[in-house]
Formats: structure tokens, C-alpha cells, sequence
């Protein structure tokens, strides 16, 4: 971790105040001592913030493994309503305990900003439980059917003869945590309130290609029994067991994908074909679909934007900045020779085979190459632009085929905060068809370099700060920095070189241009699902079955597209504030650093953390 400025690891944290000042044996003995003050009571409270955050760690034991823990490693969640009343209670007391306990006015401003992310974390919550039956317990896109074998294969590391029989009692803990979920869907179908049928449709599918082939039948070894497998044959190797207890592993584990998960998917199944003659098939948003869908949509704005921005100003925004982009997208066209309108350059760059990779393995292996190659560059740049640096390292990989869908977006999984497990950047390759050359770089940026690998990675090693913080995630925040990274990376050496990557460049701004407008159409002012894909269509060149899956995802998450673009305007204006106040003195680095620095936060702590730092380098 390399400190932009002189005063170390105190600049990056942001607790700048102190050193703007130049340390002198006159100082004021009064301010010394509020200095120490500050410093007690800040430490009293950060040792407190540690046994907070490590109880509530206790509630989820998929959160612990993330981290790299193998606390509760035979156990799976609890997501019973008895058991979210008993997290949100918990939270409740514990910010009455700290509000009484400690004293706000003696922290530092680093204590203090911990504190108003401890508070807003129990305030969403309990703002956010009184719509429960509004969140889908599964859909395409979401839910433990296709999220728990993504993570059993990739995040429950197998090093001994009990990490594998943990595993196996999370599978056999499986059909609990199922089942629970499925109550939760009966809860909001009795209120009303269902996915749209193409939702089920994915569940549907998801379901059956995880428990297709073998153990579940005749078939080639499904991705969880090549899983096992791998994982006993591999302690079998490494001396750790013998082969007889290899195969005693395995069949142990057999027994619990036959007799104990394959049910509860069935289950799932058949929930899902019994609900989907209910649900809609040219949905409109949860304004129009839900009970108390009005409000739930302005909870979720609130959530994902972190901004009292209301839905028509949202809107608005959105479609001044497509008009915006257009007129970019048209000197684009204009500079690389294209004749014909936009409407024809888009279906050019749609139709012409030389903005495709071939629908082959090869073709996929030659995407992941080349995603790989843009993402190295980046890494050579980072210095240049950054103090802080992630430590954990970063992979490209294709999405497992029992959850890859063609034309989904692109995603990415956290590493651990010690570095030993990579981050990964996921992608859909199913069909290359959706996978445009032109996007190839632009994905690659925003969700690995500088974007979320770079962003998530940095909190999550942050020195100083209470654990909660570097695991602490706010959508406009994360989403707004993947967003602002994909513009930052056109200053950087060896970027967008070709114009139809630049081009990829301004059509993915533009997606989230448009998804202000779409989410916000859909949600408070009664789109269909059609008109979602034709406003699109108007204005994107990306493929059909990408503006279909985009749609049937802002559909099913209301608000969280908006946060995109939100957040990476406010961070853009930011900058400018920044470079205008500060003129000469502007540090490219100590921006960038005051903004990752201190982990994700509401935009509102963001923008007061920035202004702190401008006060400090000008002082300083």
C-alpha cells in the first residue's frame, strides 16, 4: 500500500486534518488534547465496531466463507422470517448501544464516518422489511437454486477430510434453506405479487441443469459431482486421506445429491410450473404489479442511488444524457467513414462478422485471451494513477454452463481480503453472437481494471479501519466507480485504440444512460417489457438477446440499474470540483485514493469525504 501523501497511511484514511498541520514544539496544548481525546475514544469505538461486526458475521455463514473463514463451515443461512427479525433486532440494538455509549462529538472524522455506515446499515434494513413479499425469492437472474452450487464450487476450499464432509452438510442443509425460501415465494404469491413468467422459466431451467448428469442420472458428471470429485481425488493425492477413504468421501457425498438436493430442486420445480400460469408475460414494473408497488420503487431508488433523486427526475436525466451520447455516437460514425444514419450504423456494427469471435471454443478462449491481455495492460498503468493497489490478483473466466445465460451481463466475484483467493471477472459466453469485439475492452475495465476488482479488492485490505468497512457495499458507490473507471481508462496508454472500442465505449454509457430511462419507464410509469426493448432498440446497437436479458433484469431489480450512471456522475463531478478548487495542486493519485480509500459509502459521505480532502491538500 503506497500513501500518496507525506502524512501515510493517515492521508489514505482520510483522517487528513491532523496532517495538514506541520507538527511544531509550539503547538497548542489544548488542541493536543482533543487531538488525544478524539484519538481514545475513536479506538474505544473501533474496538467495539470488531465485536460488533464479528457477531453479526454469526448470522451467515456463506458470509464467513466468503471472507475466507471456515467459522460454520457445515452450515448454510438462515433466512426464515423469525430469523431476519432476529438480524434486524440484533442491528437495532447495536446502534442504540453505540448511541448511548459512545460520544460522537469526540471522534475523529474517520470514527465518524464509521459510525453513520454503521447507523444507515441498520436503517436500510428496517426500512427495507417492510417490503419483504416484494423481492423474489428466485428468478433468473438471483437466488440460491443457481447461487449455492456457484459457491460450494468456487468458494468452499476442500484442504481437509472436515472440509469435505462440511461440504457435504451444506448440501444435506440445502433443502432447509430451500424450502424456506419457497415459503417466502408462497408468502408474496398470496399477497399478490409474482416474477414474471420468463423469471420461472430461468428457475426452471437453472434447476434442471443442476441436478442433470450423473449422480442424478446417466448423464456426463453434473458441475457439482465434478466438484466432489475433484476435491476428494485431490486429498487423495495430497496424502491427506487414502484412496478407500476417498471413495467413502464420494459416496457419502453421492448419497446427498441423490437423496437430499435433487429433492428440494424438484421441489423448486415444481413450486415454479404450478406459479407460471399466474405470472405476466409482457410485464410491466412493480408500480403497476405489486400492492404497494409505488413505494417499494421509491424505497429502491433511495437504496441503489443513495440520492432523493425522484423517479421523474431520473428519468429526465436519462434521457438528456442518451441525447447526449447520440451526438458523440454520431462524430464516431461520422469519423470512421460510415454513410448512413445511425439506425444503419447500428445495425452495421450488429450484423457485420467482423465484430463477432467465432461461436466456438476457440472463439471463447480467444475472448478470455484478449479480455486477459486489456486487463494486463491496465495493471501497468495503475501506478500512474493510484497509491492504493489491490494486493489479491485478478481472473477472467466463462460463467459455469449451469447458470450461463446468452446475452447476460457480465459479473464479478470478490477475492478474499488476504489475497489468497483471486478476484474473478465472470463471463457469459454462451453465445458469442451477444459478445461484440467492440465491448470487449469496456467490460473488461469496468468489471475488472481499475473497476470492481480494483475498487472491491482495496476495501477489502484497507489497514486502519473497522473490519465492517472493507466488506461494506453501496450499488451507486460500486457500480458508479466500475462506471467512471471505463471513461477513466480512455486517459490511460494503450487504451481504445481502435474507434469501434471507443465506440464500445460510449454504447456502454450509453446502456446506462438508457436504463434511466427503461427502469424508471417501467417501474413508475407502466412500461411493458416490449416497449422496454423498443425504446432500446432505438437507441443501442448492443444485441437483441442482450436488450432482452437487460430489461428482464431491470424487471426483476428495480432501481438497481439506476445507480450506474448516478454514481459516476456525482464521482465525475467530484473531480471537477476537485481540479477547479485545487488548480495545480490537483493529485490525480490522492483523488483516486480519497475515493477508494475508505471503502464504499452512500454518495453523501463520498462527496463529504472528497471536500475533506481538498480542504487537506489545500492546507497542505
Amino acid at each position: 500500500m503506497r500513501p500518496v501523501f507525506a502524512c501515510s497511511a493517515l492521508a489514505v484514511a482520510l483522517a487528513l486534518a491532523a496532517c495538514s498541520q506541520s507538527p511544531t514544539p509550539t503547538a497548542d496544548p489544548g488542541a493536543s488534547a482533543v487531538s488525544a481525546q478524539a484519538e481514545s475514544e475513536s479506538s474505544r469505538l473501533n474496538a467495539w465496531f470488531e465485536t460488533q461486526y464479528e457477531a453479526w458475521l454469526q448470522f451467515s455463514p456463506l458470509q464467513l466463507t466468503v471472507l475466507g473463514r471456515k467459522d460454520l463451515y457445515d452450515q448454510l443461512d438462515d433466512v426464515s422470517p423469525e430469523a431476519q427479525a432476529r438480524r434486524l433486532a440484533w442491528l437495532k440494538t447495536s446502534v442504540e448501544t453505540m448511541e448511548s455509549t459512545f460520544d460522537y462529538d469526540a471522534l475523529d472524522a474517520e470514527s465518524r464516518l464509521s459510525w453513520a455506515l454503521w447507523k444507515h446499515q441498520y436503517e436500510s434494513a428496517r426500512d427495507g422489511d417492510a417490503f419483504t413479499d416484494n423481492g423474489y425469492a428466485f428468478d433468473q437472474m438471483n437466488g440460491m437454486h443457481s447461487m449455492l452450487p456457484t459457491f460450494l464450487i468456487n468458494f468452499h476450499k476442500v484442504e481437509t477430510e472436515q472440509d469435505f464432509l462440511a461440504y457435504v452438510a451444506r448440501l444435506e442443509a440445502a433443502p432447509r434453506l430451500f424450502d424456506q425460501l419457497l415459503a417466502r415465494g408462497q408468502a408474496s404469491a398470496a399477497a399478490g405479487i409474482r416474477p414474471p413468467r420468463f423469471a420461472f422459466e430461468g428457475v426452471i431451467d437453472q434447476s434442471r441443469k443442476v441436478i442433470a448428469g450423473a449422480p442424478f442420472d446417466g448423464g456426463a458428471p453434473s458441475a457439482l459431482w465434478a466438484d466432489l470429485e475433484a476435491k476428494a481425488n485431490a486429498l487423495v493425492e495430497a496424502g491427506t486421506i487414502d484412496a478407500a477413504r476417498g471413495d467413502a468421501l464420494k459416496a457419502q457425498a453421492r448419497t446427498a445429491l441423490v437423496e437430499q438436493l435433487k429433492p428440494a430442486y424438484e421441489r423448486i420445480i415444481t413450486w415454479s410450473e404450478a406459479e407460471m400460469p399466474a405470472a405476466l408475460v409482457n410485464p410491466a414494473g412493480v408500480g403497476t404489479t405489486h400492492p404497494n408497488g409505488a413505494d417499494y420503487y421509491a424505497f429502491q431508488l433511495r437504496e441503489n442511488t443513495t440520492t432523493g433523486m425522484s423517479a421523474e427526475q431520473i428519468h429526465q436525466l436519462g434521457l438528456d444524457e442518451v441525447a447526449r451520447l447520440r451526438g458523440e455516437m454520431e462524430a464516431l460514425k461520422d469519423r470512421v467513414g460510415f454513410e448512413g444514419d445511425l439506425t444503419a450504423f447500428f445495425a452495421f456494427l450488429n450484423t457485420d462478422p467482423q465484430f463477432r469471435f467465432p461461436n466456438t471454443d476457440e472463439g471463447r478462449q480467444a475472448y478470455i485471451d484478449q479480455a486477459s491481455q486489456a486487463i494486463a495492460n491496465i495493471k501497468q498503468q495503475l501506478p500512474a494513477y493510484f497509491g492504493l493497489l489491490p494486493k489479491a490478483d485478478l481472473e477472467v473466466k466463462r460463467v459455469e454452463a449451469f447458470r450461463e445465460q446468452d446475452g447476460a451481463a457480465q459479473h464479478y466475484f470478490p477475492g478474499t481480503p488476504d489475497g489468497s483467493r483471486p478476484g474473478v471477472y465472470y463471463a457469459h459466453l454462451s453465445d458469442m453472437d451477444a459478445m461484440p469485439k467492440t465491448e470487449l475492452e469496456v467490460i473488461a475495465y469496468h468489471e475488472g481494471l481499475p473497476g470492481h476488482h480494483m475498487q472491491i479488492a482495496i476495501a477489502q485490505e484497507l489497514q486502519g479501519v473497522p473490519m465492517f468497512r472493507t466488506q461494506y457495499f453501496s450499488t451507486a458507490y460500486a457500480e458508479g466507480w466500475a462506471l467512471y473507471s471505463e471513461w477513466l481508462a480512455k486517459e490511460m496508454p494503450g487504451t481504445y485504440q481502435d474507434p469501434y472500442s471507443e465506440y464500445g465505449r460510449l454504447m456502454s454509457e450509453m446502456w446506462r444512460a438508457i436504463r434511466l430511462v427503461v427502469d424508471t419507464g417501467l417501474h413508475a410509469k407502466g412500461w411493458t417489457e416490449s416497449q422496454a426493448i423498443d425504446y432500446f432498440r432505438r437507441n443501442a446497437s448492443i444485441p437483441e438477446a442482450a436488450m432482452q436479458s437487460e430489461v428482464r433484469r431491470y424487471l426483476i431489480m428495480p432501481g438497481q440499474a439506476t445507480a450506474y450512471k448516478i454514481g459516476m456522475i456525482r464521482i465525475q463531478q467530484l473531480r471537477t470540483k476537485a481540479e477547479a478548487e485545487l488548480g495545480d495542486a490537483f493529485d490525480i493519485r490522492g483523488f483516486h485514493d480519497a475515493v477508494l480509500g475508505g471503502g464504499a459509502m452512500p454518495l453523501d459521505l463520498l462527496e463529504q469525504r472528497v471536500d475533506a480532502w481538498i480542504e487537506a491538500r489545500r492546507a497542505g
